[in-house]
């Protein structure tokens, strides 16, 4: 904490030193200019007082010499001076939330001003896809994400503080330092890819949040139905999250400097047994199955608590960001430079991630009509670990020590039914290495001329260019129970360069007031060329040289590339009637070298119609409703994300005998699918957007079906064709629809000093697999043991759980010989016995087999919700967001081996509920080396509950009184305290209820708790 505040008053001191030269600089300018202008004209002085309609004093409010940077704010008492300025000149009052105003000053040396309030949410500008609309005029569902809060949130990316705030959005986290979260907008479309396709500044990608400063963000749009997505095509199936970044605004130059520090520890930590519960259990499975005890267990409570592994490999961790921005401009031109440094280092041992970002947006009028601009941002980043495993930490035996006597790492020594096998997971952790290092080039830069009054003509070219380089160093170990006996080195670089180039017309034109006519028609092409080279090699003379060339033996050499392109065609027409009567019209011709040679061009129509139901005159008695759209529209849309070739035949290279000499060979592996095409996604959605109780109540409601057709499965070929039957080639013959509703609630329940502001949404999805080429249903899922959990079939959702029905533990011989059949034989130490676990015979064949397995859980959730309220006094400022998921099961696959006891591994404390006899438990086996009745075969023992409620944040603010800050020179200051998961309310035993889209839980890194101080600082 000390380095945290030591950093913020050494960049405090430079940003005010900074500032002060650059204000004595703008001084001096402007007083240069003064005197040019002097001679020129006569200058003067103006006073004034800026109220809002209240009458209230507005400070702050930024008032700019229109035409120039030359400028003031208002003070606490909303009032403001400007000197030398000439007598026909302009001034521009803007603040936000309010209308700017442009007051002329001639014959004036008093103006005084009133500003009026926006009309909430209606007069604001959405990105809508190759332009902006404003939000009372969108026919689509489109969400609005807000970014104030995000540089309060000690989050590594803008993904993860997205979580909860749209509905019909689902955003899932990992714990993992740097990770990108998972996105699925309005439930799971296909098998294969479902990550919506991302648009930063006007580059779309399918990656990359991670790259981004969170401070950097101006805005997020998200489009979730088709007649808003269509506009992208062959894109646009999973959604798409259009991020813009920040630019700089008229007035003098703005230095923003935000920074926050944190602590980060795990969410819950599963509790293990302690060396002498431990040894107790193993007692009791050697003697179940009929093995010699360990001798040294002799004693178990002799041997006390032992090692915490867990606690050994987890810890509490810092997390620190610092960024700082200068911004400004004027009329024709505007500027926004940032710079950030982020470091979070993990909860694992020896994990972490480190980014550094720059950013340059400008833009600017070098005629009337015509104005060119950017958006650039550098990045490096440094993702680090050792070769950790939660895993294997809980399976470590707590009788054994971290390290020996001697400091070295140390093993299990002995047979390995008493003493296990697994390695050292802490001397793992530390001494391999494994980094990825990341340089980062995202950007675009574009111009416009308005060809005509109306007629404007815009021509962007973006570049998303991906240099990374990994490297995994293992040196040689003589630790127990498996020494490596030769360090490894494996090193790869990867390259991915992607160019857009956008061309658009656009005219817009208003006749009689009435008719509102926008149209939009435009190309873009894309293409991505991707290529990566790899080696490794092991033994080297002294692990101090970790070079490929130091490497003795077992050399290896790999590398590959592909490239991808795309060339669109699109068009849009939107038109309104008296701002009553709005309709959209898209269509998008999109060829794509991804598709087979029978479809490389698709066309993506959409349509949508609105009707504000409150403009009409029959309305106008309904007073407590001030704004009421209802909405429509249908769409065709695609998923081009189904890999670079999957329509030609795949190649592989063999060794065979021809006359007693090896011979090379190419031989087709994958039989070819020149009908190939993308994965077409038709979605119908009706909705509407409600303001009522003057601007208090602000109202939106979606239902929508959207069935994916074409959807790409794999082909059944027979071997009898030469080609092989495991890897098969894809087509177009699987179908599965969503349909679902979505509601958004926001209320200003409380104005004046103490405001109260409250944000809800939730949203309901149901998911169906309606076809498949085959009957056979898909089997996914992997959970060790060659066992798959998951299963893919007509008439269920997807990835539902598939498995064994558990029905208590058998109590004594009688109802073990009265059951069907499970494990049979005449040895009692190996089938099934009193204390095993029960199975259904589903079939009532008299056997348990696999034709007795059956669903058995639904990793979708039933709905998901969030709820936020901000709480602001004077100058304190409090937000409350709650978060949560109901109705998902999670498979618990950490379980069978915590849970297992047949095997010399440490188990968690709910196996000290297990059968010891009858009537000890009816929930929980007997622990048994080896497991003769199979009791951790996939079955719903492991199937758990995962809904939960989790305070996802906290944050209590204060800024400082505006005398002090004025006092200090500065625009604005603040500081505040943060949470992060603070609280998660869940009936999951596992670290956190967060695991991932499919519901498995396997050695999942956790979701961190985080508290945090930061403060937000402007010049």
């Amino acid at each position: 904490m000390r380095k945290f505040v030591n950093s913020v008053l050494i960049i405090g001191i430079i940003l005010i030193a900074v500032h002060s030269s650059s204000e004595v600089f703008a001084n001096e300018n402007l007083h240069s200019g003064s005197l040019k202008t002097s001679v020129q004209q006569n200058e003067k002085t103006v006073n004034g007082k800026v109220t809002d309609s209240g009458g209230e004093p507005l400070p702050g409010v930024t008032v700019i010499l229109k035409g120039t940077t030359k400028g003031t704010t208002t003070d606490f008492d909303g009032n403001y001076s400007l000197s030398n300025i000439p007598e026909d000149g302009i001034l521009v009052f803007s603040f936000l939330g309010m209308q700017d105003i442009e007051e002329s000053i001639q014959n004036k040396n008093e103006l005084n001003v009133t500003m009026l309030g926006q009309t909430i949410g209606l007069e604001e500008v959405v990105a809508i896809g190759y332009g902006t609309q404003k939000k009372s005029d969108l026919t689509g569902s489109i969400v609005s994400v807000g970014t104030d809060d995000m540089k309060s949130l000690p989050l590594a990316s803008v993904g993860e503080a997205m979580q909860g705030k749209a509905a019909g959005v689902q955003v899932i986290s990992s714990g993992t330092p740097g990770s990108d979260p998972t996105f699925r907008i309005r439930g799971i479309g296909t098998i294969n890819n479902n990550d919506p396709l991302l648009v930063i500044d006007g580059v779309p990608t399918q990656s990359g949040l991670n790259q981004l400063n969170m401070d950097d963000v101006q805005s997020i749009n998200i489009l979730k139905d088709a007649s808003a997505t269509a506009i992208y095509g062959s894109r646009g199936a999973n959604g798409v999250v259009i991020i813009t970044t920040k630019s700089g605004k008229a007035g003098k130059g703005l230095i923003s400097f935000n920074a926050y520090y944190g602590i980060q520890e795990a969410t819950n930590m599963v509790e293990m047994l302690n060396a002498s519960e431990f040894a107790a259990l193993h007692n009791e499975m050697m003697v179940n199955a009929g093995q010699v005890q360990n001798p040294e267990y002799g004693d178990p409570s002799s041997l006390g608590e032992g090692t915490d592994w867990l606690g050994a490999i987890f810890g509490s961790a810092p997390i620190q960001n610092y960024s700082v921005s200068y911004s400004g401009g004027n009329e024709k031109s505007s500027y926004y430079v940032s710079g950030n440094y982020f470091d979070q280092e993990g909860i694992v041992n020896n994990t972490g991630f480190k980014r550094y970002t720059l950013k340059f947006n400008s833009d600017t009028k070098i005629l009337d009509k015509v104005k060119f601009g950017n958006n650039i941002t550098l990045n490096h980043d440094d993702k680090y670990s050792g070769d950790y495993s939660i895993i294997d930490a809980m399976k470590a035996l707590p009788t054994q020590p971290v390290k020996n006597a001697d400091g070295s790492f140390a093993g299990p020594v002995g047979i390995p039914m008493w003493y296990g096998d697994v390695i050292n997971p802490v001397g793992r952790s530390e001494i391999n290495k494994n980094t990825t290092l990341g340089y980062n080039l995202m950007g675009s830069v574009f111009g416009e001329i308005e060809i005509v009054n109306g007629l404007t003509f815009k021509s962007l070219a973006g570049i998303k260019a991906n240099f990374w380089q990994s490297r995994s160093w293992a040196p040689k170990y003589n630790w127990q129970p498996t020494p490596q006996e030769q360090s490894y080195l494996g090193e790869s670089w990867n390259r991915s360069i992607t160019w857009n180039w956008d061309n658009t017309l656009t005219y817009k034109t208003t006749i009689n007031d009435l008719h509102k006519l926008t149209v939009m028609a435009g190309t873009s092409a894309q293409e991505n060329k991707f290529k990566y080279m790899n080696g490794s090699i092991q033994k080297f003379a002294s692990d101090l040289t970790q070079q490929l060339d130091n490497g003795l033996s077992q050399k290896n050499i790999g590398g590959n590339e592909n490239d991808w392109s795309l060339l669109s065609y699109m068009a849009r027409v939107n038109y309104s009637y008296a701002d009553k009567y709005l309709f959209t019209a898209t269509v998008r011709r999109d060829g794509s070298s991804r598709f087979g040679s029978n479809h490389k061009w698709g066309i993506f129509p959409s349509g949508s119609a609105a009707w504000r139901i409150s403009e009409e005159d029959f309305f106008e008695p309904v007073k407590f409703v001030d704004d009421l759209k209802i909405r429509a529209g249908y769409g065709v849309t695609g998923n081009q994300e189904i890999g670079n070739y999957s329509f030609a035949s795949a190649l592989n290279i063999i060794k065979y005998n021809l006359n007693d000499n090896l011979v090379n060979a190419v031989v087709p592996i994958v039989m070819p699918n020149p009908n190939v095409q993308w994965e077409s996604q038709k979605q119908a959605n009706i909705g509407f957007d409600a303001t009522i109780l003057d601007q208090r109540l602000n109202i939106t409601f979606d239902a929508y079906i959207k069935n994916t057709e074409d959807m790409l499965v794999p082909a059944s070929i027979p071997i009898t064709t030469g080609y092989s039957d495991i890897y098969v080639p894809s087509i177009n013959a699987g179908e599965i629809e969503n349909k679902g509703i979505e509601l958004s609630i926001t209320s200003h329940n409380l104005k004046g000093d103490f405001t109260w502001d409250t944000d809800f949404n939730i949203s309901v999805n149901r998911n169906e697999v309606k076809s498949l080429n085959d009957t056979i249903p898909m089997a996914r899922g992997s959970v060790g043991f060659n066992q798959q959990i998951s299963r893919i079939e007509v008439g269920h959702a997807m990835d539902v759980f598939y498995g064994f029905v558990t029905d208590g533990v058998f109590q004594n011989e009688q109802e073990v010989a009265e059951h069907a059949f499970q494990v049979p034989g005449e040895d009692s130490y190996s089938r099934t016995s009193p204390g095993d676990i029960r199975f259904l015979d589903l079939n009532s064949d008299g056997v348990i087999d696999d034709d007795d397995r059956t669903y058995i859980g639904n990793p979708n959730p039933d709905f998901i919700f969030a709820l936020n309220n901000t709480f602001s006094y004077k100058n304190f400022d409090l937000s409350i967001f709650l978060q949560g998921v109901y109705g998902n099961d999670i498979y618990n696959a950490n379980r069978i081996w915590s849970e297992g006891m047949a095997v010399a591994q440490n188990q968690s404390i709910g196996t000290l509920d297990r059968w010891t006899g009858e009537g000890t438990s009816n929930s929980v086996p007997r622990a048994v080396f080896n497991d003769p009745n199979k009791n951790i075969r996939p079955s719903d023992r492991f199937i758990e509950d995962g809904s939960y409620l989790r305070v996802k944040n906290v944050t209590l603010g204060y800024s400082f009184p505006e005398k002090i800050v004025q006092k200090a020179k500065m625009s604005s200051a603040r500081i505040y305290v943060t949470g992060t998961n603070l609280f998660t309310f869940t009936k999951y035993t596992g670290f956190d209820p967060e695991v991932g889209v499919n519901g498995i839980d396997l050695n999942t890194y956790p979701v961190t708790k985080t508290y945090s101080l930061g403060v937000n600082i402007s010049f």
